[in-house]
Parts: C-alpha cells; sequence; structure tokens
C-alpha cells in the first residue's frame, strides 16, 4: 500500500509541477565584444561550448525554464552585440528588463572599464529595481592569464550594488550559480502578481533557443549535462 500511495504522490507532485505558470523574467547580457557573453548564455541554456562562436549580430534571444523552489521562472535572455556599432541598439533591450548580465574578461583590464560604463548605462536608464550581476569569464585562464584581481573586481561590484561571480563558459564553472544568485534576488512574488502583462519577447533577434535546468540541483551535478528536470 506505501508504495501505492508514494507512487500517487510522485505523480500528484508531477502534476503540479506541469500546472505551474512560468514566471517571465526579462534579462539582458551586455558587455564588450569577445569577453563571452554568448558562450556563458549558450552553458546556461544547452550546457554547450563551441569554441570558436561566430560573433552575435544585433542580438540572439534564448530562453531558458528554471525550476527554483517551488516556482517555475522562464528566463528570457536577450544576448547582446559587444561591437561598438550595436551600442546604441542596447536600450531596446535592457528597457523593462528584471536582470542583467554585465561580463568583463577577467584576462583583459579594459574590459571590465568597459563593464563599469554598461553598469552606469543601466544605473542612468534601466528599470531602477533591475538586479545586475557583473562576471568576471575566462576563469578556466586565470592561473596563466588573469589582468584583473579578484579583490579589484569584486570591491567594485560590492561598491555599486552588484552581484559578481568568476565564471567559465568553457568550463561551465560558477555559470549556473549566476543565474541561481539573479533568481533568489529579483522579487518573483511581484512578477507573479503582475503574470497576465505582456511578456517580455516581442522583439524579434537573430536566433531563438530553449532549454531547461533545475537551479535547486547540488553544485556536484551543475556542470553536468542537463536532461529534462522537473520543470
Amino acid at each position: 500500500m506505501s508504495n501505492v500511495n508514494n507512487a500517487a504522490q510522485s505523480t500528484a507532485a508531477a502534476g503540479d509541477a506541469a500546472n505551474l505558470k512560468p514566471i517571465q523574467v526579462k534579462l539582458v547580457l551586455l558587455g564588450e565584444a569577445a569577453v563571452g557573453k554568448s558562450s556563458l548564455v549558450l552553458r546556461f541554456v544547452n550546457n554547450d561550448f563551441q569554441e570558436n562562436k561566430e560573433p552575435t549580430i544585433g542580438a540572439a534571444f534564448l530562453t531558458q525554464r528554471c525550476k527554483l523552489d517551488d516556482k517555475i521562472i522562464k528566463f528570457e535572455i536577450w544576448d547582446t552585440a559587444g561591437q561598438e556599432r550595436f551600442h546604441s541598439l542596447a536600450p531596446m533591450y535592457y528597457r523593462n528588463a528584471q536582470a542583467a548580465v554585465v561580463v568583463y574578461d577577467l584576462t583583459k583590464p579594459a574590459s571590465l572599464d568597459k563593464a563599469k560604463s554598461w553598469v552606469k548605462e543601466l544605473q542612468r536608464q534601466a528599470n531602477p529595481n533591475i538586479v545586475i550581476a557583473l562576471v568576471g569569464n575566462k576563469l578556466d585562464l586565470a592561473a596563466t592569464a588573469r589582468g584583473i584581481p579578484t579583490e579589484e573586481a569584486s570591491a567594485y561590484a560590492t561598491e555599486a550594488g552588484l552581484l559578481f561571480a568568476e565564471a567559465s563558459a568553457k568550463t561551465g564553472d560558477n555559470v549556473i550559480d549566476v543565474f541561481t544568485d539573479i533568481a533568489k534576488k529579483i522579487p518573483l512574488e511581484q512578477l507573479l502578481a503582475s503574470r497576465g502583462r505582456t511578456g517580455a519577447a516581442g522583439a524579434s533577434g537573430a536566433g531563438t533557443t530553449a532549454g531547461r535546468v533545475d537551479l535547486n540541483a547540488g553544485a556536484a551535478g551543475r556542470n553536468q549535462p542537463q536532461g529534462p528536470c522537473a520543470c
């Protein structure tokens, strides 16, 4: 009888998860060209890495459904081009965004200066409640080619009120943690209350990719290939 009850409870739990409506979270990636924005989001969405990825033109649109506690989050991600000629398009993508990931290359000091300018622009023009994460990519090169001390970038992030992490799109280190920290910082209950409003995926992008991940997974499992999860 206990086996029957356990099976029934599992079925009910699966049904409840399936019936949960996702909370849409618009997220934009910003940063200088070649810092690895597209690689970070590809790792997050598909748990994949492409060594010679083509530069983004304009912006690419991706989605990722995530389970966090008892909620389903649908990240609607705008991966923007880093080339200066596309800078004027950025407001179209960060307008009304609930979150932003500003990326720099921890082997290139100039890329942190550019990241700081993006942060200032977001704080001046974006949603006043936007959650901003500063991410130093290419952690896999830190031992041999680091150009920006962790302490320097971390101190700036603290001063500016940002989330901070160093990550590697190549190895997957800390990538899931970045998005988990963002999800925990966003006032999901407020977004849930306004679920009926228009979604964030109204503009057209260079391409669309969708995935799913469980943000409740333990750290040991986060870099493994991502199969179907409870969401």
